[in-house]
């Protein structure tokens, strides 16, 4: 309810348009758009000092042209369409260039999240980079488990419970503590008996890359 009144609010105070010179003054300019087009984006504006703000994980603070103030206002959280999300649980990580600026971040994020963080633009880069590992990279592995079970006639579905509570276990436990498997077992045989299974020449790869990586991690504790 919060976030419907908020964004209702938002949509009473303008008008869109794409022209900017119709832009109207506001306390804030949100640049939502891919990252290769903040720059040129942030350079088109017609106005100078006023506080601009982007939205990615990856790109620095300082690629916002200097005839404005800068800042970032990131949502931590993978979007897809037709998949809604909390925003209310959602860490919303800024930067700002003064205090006065971010002070009005922060008024901003704490209306839609109950999660904020001041983040400079390399600690950014830093979570962005996790995010692909714990995410992006995760959910390809998903797509490969997927892949395997079809080939077999198999239903994905089984695994659906120990995807949560992979997911879970985290939450309580670090990922560090909660690795499971032959790999962390260094159990030789299952691992040598997977590779043999796998025909597809890519998830074989992609198996001994992250078994070593896994049996490495092991020998550092």
């Amino acid at each position: 309810s919060r976030q419907i009144a908020t964004v209702s609010h938002l949509v009473e105070l303008d008008k869109i348009t794409n022209e900017w010179e119709s832009l109207m003054e506001a306390d804030l300019y949100i640049i939502a758009v891919s990252d290769d087009a903040i720059s040129l984006v942030s350079a088109t504006l017609p106005f100078k000092n006023r506080l601009v703000v982007h939205t990615s994980g990856s790109v620095p603070l300082n690629a916002l042209n200097d005839e404005n103030r800068k800042g970032v206002f990131y949502p931590l959280q993978t979007f897809t369409k037709n998949k809604s999300v909390d925003f209310t649980t959602i860490p919303i990580c800024l930067e700002s260039e003064n205090a006065t600026d971010f002070q009005l971040l922060s008024k901003v994020a704490k209306s839609i999240s109950d999660s904020i963080f001041a983040i400079n633009s390399q600690q950014r880069k830093a979570l962005h980079v996790a995010a692909v590992f714990v995410n992006n990279f995760t959910n390809h592995l998903y797509q490969i488990g997927e892949e395997i079970c079809q080939e077999h006639h198999v239903p994905f579905g089984i695994l659906k419970p120990l995807i949560t509570e992979t997911a879970n276990k985290i939450m309580v436990l670090s990922p560090q503590d909660a690795q499971t498997g032959p790999a962390k077992r260094n159990d030789t045989v299952t691992i040598e008996a997977h590779q043999a299974f796998l025909s597809n020449e890519n998830h074989l790869n992609i198996y001994k890359i992250l078994t070593q990586s896994i049996q490495h991690n092991g020998k550092k504790l």
